[in-house]
């Protein structure tokens, strides 16, 4: 799924089939005989040449678009195919291959997102298509693109860049439903800036700070819990990542495509991405985040010899020392590594060892930098439900109560759902305090709810 197509949407649902070219062919020949086409008979070789952007007459789109979905086991259009005369769907988080046609489709994204407010019309990608989509964007190389000066010059990329990381520290410290619609915002006027053009000299910079804004984009809409919108901007900023030249850019941005699809309830989907990424990680920081991110989806999945092997692994390289690490993946730490070792040990609820979640949710709070309240918040409600769980309530209730104090400041979905865990943890336990955590956290997790349609 690295090479170069003209309609990369038909190349991702023919590679879904795993079926080869041939077999396509005969069964379009054979679906169109019953169809009473006779006269449509392709080979392999046709089959490719679609692929690579020839666009088949009527009927065989149709005819097409019965045998893939037939094969797929799941309802096609040709538009999800890209056979229509208006081209692929927005619906789709796959991207042209050329820079000023991606654009336009990231404008298209914010468009809905911003004016329209289509969330409907957005499907979560999940399975092989979303599988092969990662592959295909990672695999991807850095194309030509109009080098006109008149969409970025030197000053409007270091005030894009000066944006970008105000919007990211805002984020971190407070949760991103204050800023998303100014940050999409921000993305969308860079889609238009790029489709103006991109000098050269600054190419690097420029699709750089794009694939940290739409990282950033992706990741507030997933914490505003519109899902199916993250995955687009996402999507876009492994792209970008590539035209700037920085393939474990493209890695860290997967990994929270996994993440999300771990807190939806596909870990599988979640390894598979991850599968991909581990591939071509090559920074020992992004090896690490994709190593800890692993442990953490095979311990979802109860998994205790593979989360703790891959666990093990991010201990080794966390360790090592971690080199001259880029500031979009600077967040990856020894407390966000124990934040992952203490959510899997919360997930396994391990009967022999079950003190040890609320150890790692301490060493990840004591090893937290100023400036991540939201992640502090979530490790204080994590070690708070592990006390519980581990028979404590009094120090379960006060570690509650602080988390709780901390919480209302934060905007965030992210933080009534962890709630909703401490919930469950609270309830064999009848005391006063206990009660008064109860009390709380509900009226928390019903004023900010979990989920916005996506």
């Amino acid at each position: 799924m690295t090479g170069r197509t003209s309609n990369p949407h038909l190349a991702v649902w023919v590679a879904a089939t795993g079926l080869s070219h041939g077999e396509i062919a005969r069964r379009v020949a054979a679906e169109a005989n019953a169809q009473g086409h006779r006269q449509i008979a392709p080979d392999a070789s046709r089959i490719r040449r679609w692929i690579d952007g020839e666009r088949p007459r009527p009927p065989v789109p149709a005819v097409l678009t019965a045998v893939l979905s037939d094969a797929i086991g799941q309802p096609l259009t040709q538009g999800d195919l890209g056979l229509t005369a208006q081209g692929p769907m927005l619906d789709s988080i796959q991207l042209p291959l050329l820079t000023e046609a991606a654009a336009q489709t990231l404008a298209g994204w914010t468009q809905m997102d911003l004016v329209l407010d289509r969330r409907d019309t957005l499907k979560l990608a999940l399975g092989v298509p979303l599988i092969l989509a990662a592959e295909r964007m990672l695999g991807g190389t850095a194309r030509p693109l109009n080098h006109a000066a008149k969409g970025f010059d030197t000053d409007t990329t270091t005030a894009l860049e000066e944006v970008t990381a105000f919007f990211t520290r805002a984020d971190a410290a407070k949760g991103g439903g204050l800023y998303r619609s100014a940050i999409v915002a921000q993305l969308a006027e860079v889609a238009r800036r790029i489709q103006d053009g991109v000098p050269t000299s600054l190419k690097a910079r420029v699709f750089a700070a794009t694939a940290d804004l739409a990282a950033l984009a992706g990741w507030v809409s997933h914490d505003s819990g519109r899902y199916a919108t993250a995955q687009r901007y996402w999507s876009y900023g492994v792209y970008a990542a590539a035209e700037a030249g920085q393939p474990d850019r493209g890695v860290e941005i997967v990994t929270r495509m996994s993440h999300q699809m771990i807190y939806l309830g596909h870990p599988d989907d979640a390894l598979g991405l991850l599968s991909v990424a581990a591939k071509k990680a090559i920074l020992p920081a992004t090896r690490a985040l994709v190593a800890s991110q692993t442990g953490r989806v095979h311990a979802a999945l109860g998994d205790e010899h593979g989360a703790e092997q891959h666990l093990a692994t991010a201990d080794e390289l966390v360790a090592d020392d971690l080199g001259d690490v880029p500031e979009w993946v600077a967040y990856f730490d020894a407390a966000e590594h124990a934040g992952a070792r203490a959510v899997s040990a919360r997930d396994l609820n391990s009967i022999d060892r079950p003190s040890r979640a609320s150890r790692h949710f301490t060493d990840a709070l004591a090893l937290r930098k100023p400036g991540f309240d939201r992640v502090r918040v979530m490790d204080h409600i994590g070690l708070a439900a592990a006390l519980f769980d581990e028979g404590e309530p009094e120090q379960a209730a006060a570690a509650a109560q602080q988390a709780l104090t901390e919480a209302v400041r934060i905007d965030s979905t992210l933080v009534p759902s962890r709630l909703n865990s401490l919930l469950d943890a609270a309830r064999p336990y009848q005391t006063a305090a206990v009660d008064e955590v109860r009390t709380r956290a509900t009226d928390l997790a019903t004023a900010h709810p979990t989920t916005v349609a996506a």
